[in-house]
Formats: structure tokens, C-alpha cells, sequence
């Protein structure tokens, strides 16, 4: 069960990120501390400027995991991970702000991508409040789109935290918020923008995101063993749909998955816990 909380720091929040014409100047990306060292790829994409530190996190474990969130993980964690390195090497070290009357996020002058808003996070609450939820704040109704599909999903497949307003949570697990609704929205990856006393998660949605990988096999190799070091979900299941979202033929046999696309091969043995123990591609 989601430990639910009042809705009293978020309420503020929305003032400390819009100013009267709806734009803030932010913080120059995210929360170094979210991602490990090992997280390479995202290293760029998760960094902030020292002037406010973050809570430490020790880990991208999800130990608490319930069935609902691990089976998302399963489902679209590929996914979201594959398009996160086309975000990271697109937005770089750039500096970030918002635009919520037009809904777009500015990462300089050339780099305008338009957005939807998910919820907050409040570092000294520790706790999450969904966007449908704050009623003070002021945001366009074209930028609550997703969270409000997310809130639906989540009632039809009665998933807790999807659709409950506000509740304690780590700021770790803004990255399952991120992840998840990028792979249930289709979009083209998510932000964490870091503004001190807490965070905002938003939905990019832009065509310059997506591009092809001339090495595509490769990077589905190193992003699916980056995902199932860092979270403890069933390889065989999540590997298939990677693979299918990918837009892979797939073949599960007992042991073995293999997807084909093209002149693309690849293949992922398991034993018999549906644990990878080889990955070619």
C-alpha cells in the first residue's frame, strides 16, 4: 500500500517553478546523485549545477518492487531506457527552462522540445504529487494529457501508484515514473528538471528525438544489461518486449528468445529462472 500524504508542499512548489508569465529559468539538467557512476550513458543527462545538493542515493535498486511496477518495468523499461540516450546525447550539458503557457522546454536557444507535465517531487517531503492532482497550480490543459491517461491506466489495471494523488516516495523512484510513462505514452523520452527543493518529471514529445542507430543490434546488447543490473524484474519477459517494441520478430522457446529484423539477428539464452546468461546480437 502507497503511503498517502497531504497536499501541502506541492502546493508551494508550483509557485517556486512558474513565474507570473508561466516561465522559470531552471537548474542546468538533473540530480547528479539519481544515477550511479556505472550509468555511463546517462551521466550527461543526470548532472546539476552544486549549487543546491540533493538527497544521496545509494543505489537504482527497487527492492520494494510491488507486482504492478516490476510487470511496467518488464513491459516498457527496453523501451524507455533505448530512447533515454538519444534525450541524453540530444540535450547534452544544456541549461533548461519552461515555457507552461505554450508547454514547451527550452534547453537553449536552438532546442525548444514541447512537453507534458507529470507531478512533482518534494525533496523535504519526500513525497510525489501527480499534476491532475495539484489544483493550484496553473497548467495548460494540453500539458496534463499524459498524467491524466496515466491516472486512467492505472485504475483499469488498478495500479496503485498510478492513480493515487500524492504519496511518499524516494526521489529514486522518480525514474519509474519516468520510465513507465514514456513507455505506456509512446513518447519520446522523459526529464527530471531539478529546481532545488524538489523536482518536476515531464513526457518530451518530439520527432528530432527519435533516430536511427546504425548499430542497432549493439545498443540493444548494452541497454538491456545496463536495465536488469539495475532492476530486479524478469529478463526473459522484459528482454521479448524490448525486442518487440523495437519492432523485432520474435521466437520464445524454453530457454531462449531470438528477434529478427531484417538482416538483424539477435539471440538471449536464460536458465531456467528466466535469467540471461548469454546475449548476442
Amino acid at each position: 500500500m502507497l503511503q498517502q500524504v497531504k497536499n501541502t508542499e506541492h502546493s508551494s512548489l508550483a509557485e517556486s517553478y512558474s513565474s507570473s508569465n508561466g516561465i522559470r529559468v531552471g537548474y542546468n539538467a538533473l540530480v547528479k546523485e539519481v544515477i550511479p557512476e556505472k550509468m555511463n550513458f546517462f551521466k550527461k543527462l543526470f548532472s546539476r549545477s552544486e549549487e543546491v545538493k540533493p538527497a544521496t542515493v545509494v543505489s537504482m535498486k527497487y527492492p520494494k518492487f510491488c507486482k504492478s511496477k516490476q510487470q511496467l518495468i518488464e513491459r516498457f523499461g527496453g523501451i524507455a531506457f533505448d530512447k533515454q540516450l538519444d534525450v541524453a546525447e540530444l540535450i547534452g550539458d544544456n541549461s533548461w527552462s519552461i515555457d507552461m503557457i505554450s508547454c514547451e522546454i527550452n534547453f537553449g536557444e536552438e532546442l525548444v522540445i514541447p512537453f507534458q507535465i507529470l507531478g512533482s517531487y518534494s525533496r523535504s517531503a519526500e513525497s510525489w504529487e501527480w499534476a491532475w492532482a495539484n489544483k493550484q497550480a496553473q497548467m495548460a490543459g494540453d500539458a496534463l494529457g499524459h498524467a491524466f491517461k496515466l491516472k486512467n491506466y492505472g485504475e483499469v489495471n488498478d495500479i496503485d501508484f498510478l492513480k493515487t494523488e500524492h504519496f511518499e516516495m524516494s526521489n529514486i523512484d522518480l525514474h519509474l515514473i519516468g520510465l513507465a510513462a514514456s513507455g505506456i505514452m509512446k513518447a519520446s523520452g522523459y526529464y527530471i528538471a531539478d529546481y532545488g527543493k524538489g523536482a518536476m518529471v515531464f513526457t518530451l514529445n518530439d520527432i528530432v528525438i527519435k533516430k536511427a542507430d546504425n548499430n542497432e543490434t549493439g545498443r540493444i546488447v548494452d541497454v538491456f544489461k545496463q536495465l536488469i543490473s539495475d532492476f530486479d524484474i524478469n529478463h526473459k519477459l522484459a528482454f521479448k518486449f524490448y525486442l518487440e517494441e523495437k519492432g523485432y520478430q520474435t521466437t520464445v522457446n524454453k530457454y531462449s528468445v531470438i528477434g529478427i529484423k531484417g538482416l538483424n539477428k539477435i539471440t538471449a539464452e536464460f536458465d531456467k529462472n528466466d535469467s540471461l546468461t548469454r546475449l548476442n546480437g
